[in-house]
């Protein structure tokens, strides 16, 4: 499926989410564009993670269809597949609650996420033999290297708890990045931040597409963050999509105005 010259690495079509008698996500379609920065917002409670978790298998949807075709050959579903499935797949997300191991230093916890990337088995790792032993040097490296790309490196020997917020909000990105993910999905970047570490959020979000060729999903109530890196925007109100398109457009549209001011 192509959208002019774009490719859609992500399709979300007819889904819906109910728990109980209460249906969160009512028929919401989107879609995601290879190379694209794109936002989904909407007022609170509107059900944006909610679509996060549908996607990356926290939630299997009552309804609907969840797609992914990375390489543009073939189009695969996941919704329903458990979450360390989806990831394996290449979709990676951060949390609004930052979710770090605190008392592990800030080069383990990206370690911890390369784990997948390792063929040893347990009787490997327990003999400690030389391919065993390359292939963590090489985790090692791998980690501090992302530890580098986004700022980190001189915190590498740190607790976690002990990093500066805005430093642990980029901590817990970069741990997302060490999956090595096609899709990254970012979950309030910047909630609770001061001016200055917004800005370099902004930054890393731009590098992490610009340089590392990560697409980017984000959900955020910053607007000024959303006007600013975002090519398209999805609003969501009361589990139903009412809109699409730039920033441009997003900012004139009628029914986005009322669904953010009420009238």
């Amino acid at each position: 499926m192509m959208e002019g010259t774009k490719m859609k690495i992500l399709e979300i079509d007819r889904l819906s989410m109910v728990f109980g008698g209460l249906r969160a996500i009512d028929t919401a379609s989107l879609h995601i564009n290879k190379g694209e920065i794109t936002a989904l917002i909407g007022p609170n409670g509107a059900g944006k993670t909610t679509i996060f978790n549908c996607i990356t298998g926290v939630y299997t949807p009552t309804e609907g269809t969840v797609s992914i075709n990375p390489d543009g050959k073939k189009w695969q579903s996941i919704q329903g597949l458990k979450p360390n499935i989806i990831n394996r797949k290449g979709l990676a997300r951060t949390f609004q609650n930052i979710r770090l191991f605190g008392n592990m230093s800030v080069l383990e916890n990206v370690m911890i996420a390369r784990h997948n990337s390792l063929k040893a088995g347990i009787l490997q790792a327990i003999a400690r033999n030389p391919a065993t032993r390359a292939e963590e040097k090489l985790v090692v490296e791998e980690s501090y290297d992302i530890l580098k790309k986004l700022g980190l490196h001189m915190f590498v020997n740190e607790m976690a708890r002990n990093l500066p917020y805005g430093a642990q909000r980029r901590l817990e990105i970069a741990r997302a990045l060490a999956t090595d993910p096609f899709l990254l999905l970012l979950d309030e970047p910047v909630a609770g931040m001061n001016p200055q570490e917004t800005r370099e959020l902004e930054e890393t979000i731009h590098f992490i597409r610009d340089t590392e060729g990560v697409t980017i999903l984000l959900i955020e109530h910053d607007m000024s963050l959303v006007m600013n890196v975002s090519e398209r925007i999805y609003v969501l109100d009361y589990g139903r999509m009412i809109a699409e398109g730039s920033p441009l457009e997003i900012k004139s549209n009628p029914e986005v105005i009322r669904a953010y001011l009420g009238e």
